[in-house]
C-alpha cells in the first residue's frame, strides 16, 4: 500500500443547470450540490469545462461562485475553476475564490483558441501569480488547451510555487504521465488526479493516482473503487471499475457533460437538461442507451429527487 497523499478520493465536476429558456436555474444548482454531497463525494469542482464555463457570462459566473460556496457551506471542499488567458483575470478570480472560502482553485495553462498559447515561462508566471492569492492550485493538464505541459515543468511548479499542490492529468496515456510525474516529483505532488470521467481509472490508480475528477453522474460508484485501491484492495477496485466502465465509456465517447444532466433530470435532481447553443441536445437514441447502462447501477443521482 502506498503512502496516503493529502488529496485523494472523488472530486466530481458540478453541472450547471439551466431552465428550458436557457436562463440559470439557481434552485437547480442548489439541488445539484446537495445531491453531490449525498453522493458521498470528497470534494466538488465548480465552473469547469463540464460545468459549461465557456457558455457562461461573467456575471453568471460570479453568481454561481457565490451561490455554490455559500450553499455547500463547508460540507465538502469546493474547487473553483479560475482559468483564463489573461493573468490579471486569473489572479482576480483566485482572490475571490479564496475570500469566499474555496478550498482550491483549478487552472488550465493560458490559451485562447487554437493558436494563442502560453509559453512554459508564461505558464509558470501565471501560476506563480495565482499562487500569491494564498489558495492551493490544481493544475489541469487537458488536451482542450492545446498546450503541452512537460513533466519537468509540472515538477518545477510543484517544487517552486508553494500553492501548486494537485495535478489533474487528462492527456493521452495519462497513466504514463502520472507515473513519470510522481517519479520525478515525489512528495511535491500532493494530489495526483485523473479526469476524463474516470475512463482510465484503474490504470491511473495503478500508476499512483490518488483521486479522480469525474462528472457528477456516478461518483458514488467511482469513489469505492478509489478507496479500495488506496486501501490495497486492487482486486476489489478492479471489480468495481469493470462494473461501471460501460457507462463511463458511453458518457466519455458519446455524451460529455450532457450525460450527468440527463441522469440528474431523470432522477428528479434538476428540471431540465438544457445546454446552451451551440451545444446540441443528446439524441434520443444516445440518451436511451445511456440510461440503459446507468439504471442497473442504481446511482444516487438517478433516484435522489424521486
Amino acid at each position: 500500500m502506498s503512502q496516503p497523499r493529502p488529496y485523494s478520493g472523488v472530486w466530481p465536476v458540478a453541472p450547471t443547470p439551466f431552465h428550458d429558456d436557457g436562463t440559470l436555474d439557481l434552485d437547480g444548482m442548489r439541488r445539484v450540490l446537495d445531491c453531490m454531497v449525498d453522493q458521498g463525494v470528497d470534494g466538488i469542482c465548480i465552473l469547469a469545462n463540464f460545468s459549461e464555463q465557456f457558455l457562461l457570462a461573467d456575471d453568471e459566473r460570479d453568481t454561481l461562485t457565490r451561490l455554490s460556496l455559500e450553499h455547500v457551506d463547508g460540507r465538502v471542499p469546493v474547487i473553483v475553476t479560475c482559468s483564463h488567458f489573461a493573468t490579471d483575470i486569473v489572479v482576480a478570480r483566485a482572490r475571490q475564490a479564496a475570500e469566499l472560502g474555496a478550498a482550491m482553485i483549478m487552472l488550465m495553462p493560458p490559451y485562447h483558441g487554437a493558436l494563442l498559447k502560453g509559453t512554459p515561462a508564461q505558464t509558470y508566471e501565471q501560476f506563480a501569480r495565482a499562487g500569491e492569492a494564498g489558495i492551493p492550485i490544481m493544475v489541469q493538464d487537458a488536451p482542450l488547451s492545446g498546450v503541452e505541459l512537460p513533466v519537468d515543468l509540472l515538477v518545477r511548479m510543484a517544487r517552486e510555487i508553494d500553492m501548486v499542490r494537485c495535478f489533474k492529468i487528462e492527456t493521452a496515456q495519462a497513466a504514463n504521465k502520472l507515473a513519470a510525474l510522481l517519479a520525478a516529483g515525489g512528495d511535491a505532488i500532493e494530489g495526483p488526479f485523473d479526469g476524463e470521467e474516470g475512463i482510465t481509472l484503474l490504470a491511473d490508480l495503478d500508476a499512483g493516482a490518488s483521486g479522480c475528477m469525474s462528472s457528477a453522474m456516478i461518483p458514488d460508484l467511482i469513489g469505492p473503487a478509489i478507496r479500495a485501491h488506496l486501501g490495497g484492495e486492487r482486486d476489489g477496485a478492479k471489480a468495481i471499475y469493470e462494473q461501471v466502465l460501460p457507462a463511463i465509456n458511453h458518457e466519455n465517447r458519446l455524451c460529455g457533460f450532457r450525460a450527468a444532466k440527463a441522469v440528474m433530470r431523470e432522477g428528479g435532481v434538476i428540471g431540465s437538461e438544457f445546454c446552451r447553443h451551440p451545444v446540441a441536445p443528446l439524441s434520443p437514441d444516445v440518451r436511451a442507451r445511456l440510461l440503459e447502462l446507468v439504471c442497473p447501477l442504481d446511482p444516487v443521482a438517478l433516484k435522489w429527487g424521486t
